[in-house]
């Protein structure tokens, strides 16, 4: 990664904004969506400064002193002078996807998101909300973690009871946590690899790899594809696949010569 994504909470915290014209008025839309309070110059707790300002070296002078007062600087549409850089959003509220090049193409990032809008029901929200109403019953039905875990990941799936791309998941949460929905069992899963290219992963592979519990792989597996894994998933350099699996679900990742 190019750039740390974070989610950053700005209700009711000040943010610094100085310009003007419509790049600061775009701005000061985004912060007043999130919550924050919009200052003009440097104020005590503020965290974050957008500067639009057409002339470069204004621009560079004023981030520069922003910075110097520990503040996080958005330069607006000069990305090298950036500590941080805003991408486009699909809001499902209070799903948030944020798509990003790190200041290359505010266009291209448009783009992307325009696609993902498009695949997205307008009540993912509702279901995000409907998902942590239920977290006390999900944690008295699943009392493990893992199993837990295991249970929800198969009924996000895509077509499971919640598949986030049904318009009406949000209604079924409840009849879902009544009906038969044991956790999935231990159970090892082969992918065999034929690149060491990411993108040339298929459909499958890549969902196991976004779902395993444990990925089991021989040394020299590219570090590309195994950063397509789940961040939490526990890694095991083997020479074979377990005889005995831990719960949940394995990979055995194989790459052929």
């Amino acid at each position: 990664m190019h750039q740390f994504p974070i989610f950053v909470n700005l209700r009711g915290r000040a943010v610094v904004l100085i310009g003007e014209g419509e790049a600061a008025e775009a701005k000061a839309r985004l912060i007043a969506r999130a919550g924050g309070r919009i200052v003009p110059a440097w104020e005590q707790g503020a965290t974050i400064a957008f500067v639009a300002l057409a002339d470069d070296s204004e621009a560079c002078a004023v981030a520069a002193d922003l910075r110097a007062r520990g503040l996080l600087v958005n330069v607006v549409d000069r990305p090298d002078l950036c500590d941080f850089t805003t991408p486009a959003i699909v809001d499902r509220a209070p799903v948030t996807i944020a798509i990003g090049t790190g200041g290359a193409s505010a266009g291209l990032a448009k783009a992307v998101r325009q696609r993902i809008e498009a695949l997205l029901p307008a009540r993912l929200g509702d279901l995000a909300r409907a998902l942590h109403a239920a977290r006390a019953a999900m944690k008295a039905r699943w009392p493990a973690a893992a199993d837990r875990r295991r249970a929800i990941d198969a009924a996000l799936a895509s077509g499971g009871a919640l598949d986030p791309l049904d318009g009406d998941a949000a209604d079924r949460v409840a009849s879902w946590l009544e009906g038969e929905n044991d956790a999935p069992q231990s159970r090892l899963e082969t992918v065999r690899l034929t690149s060491a290219d990411p993108d040339q992963l298929t459909l499958r592979a890549a969902r196991l790899l976004g779902e395993a519990d444990h990925i089991f792989h021989p040394p020299g597996i590219p570090a590309a594809i195994l950063a397509r894994a789940r961040a939490d998933a526990a890694r095991h350099i083997a020479a074979a696949p377990p005889q005995e699996p831990p719960g949940g679900l394995s990979l055995w990742l194989d790459m052929r010569a």
